[in-house]
């Protein structure tokens, strides 16, 4: 981590490592509801990033495993930062409020609706590859489905 005088750490990197592969930044309550309102049709990853280890080490490189080895690619690709982007983060956890707070995590949504979500205990401690293949499962789980 890299700190300046009076700043945190420089999470340039860990935001590019998502923006990379083309997941959206949403660093404002109004670009989350943006988001929410524009991909409310068909499928929509979120990722919740975070500065701790086990976002660097399993959630984005699982994310990236997963991205590039299905065919099942949600639609839309979106994260929220927390710790960073905390107005942000905190609205969109509004949008899955059933579940406890949780970074780093994923929630999935179909046509605007929560429908799998993966936080942080199954997420750390585990490989990359095993959170890879969790995104695969909800991936697959769900493509071509609309709510009901």
């Amino acid at each position: 981590m890299q700190f300046g005088f009076g700043v945190g750490p420089d999470t340039s990197w860990m935001r590019k490592e998502l923006t990379d592969l083309g997941v959206e930044e949403l660093k404002t309550p109004e670009e989350v509801d943006r988001a929410m309102n524009e991909y409310n049709k068909g499928t929509m990853l979120m990722v919740i990033n975070s500065v701790c280890g086990c976002a660097a080490g399993n959630a984005r490189p699982g994310a990236a495993i997963a991205l590039d080895k299905t065919e099942t690619k949600p639609d839309h690709l979106v994260t929220v930062f927390a710790g960073q982007d905390k107005e942000a983060t905190a609205r969109a956890r509004e949008f899955f409020s059933e579940y406890p707070p949780s970074s780093p995590a994923f929630a999935y949504f179909v046509d605007g609706e929560i429908k799998a979500m993966i936080p942080r205990h199954r997420i750390e401690g585990r490989t990359r590859e095993e959170v890879a293949g969790d995104l695969i499962m909800v991936f697959d789980a769900f493509a071509g489905k609309e709510s009901a």
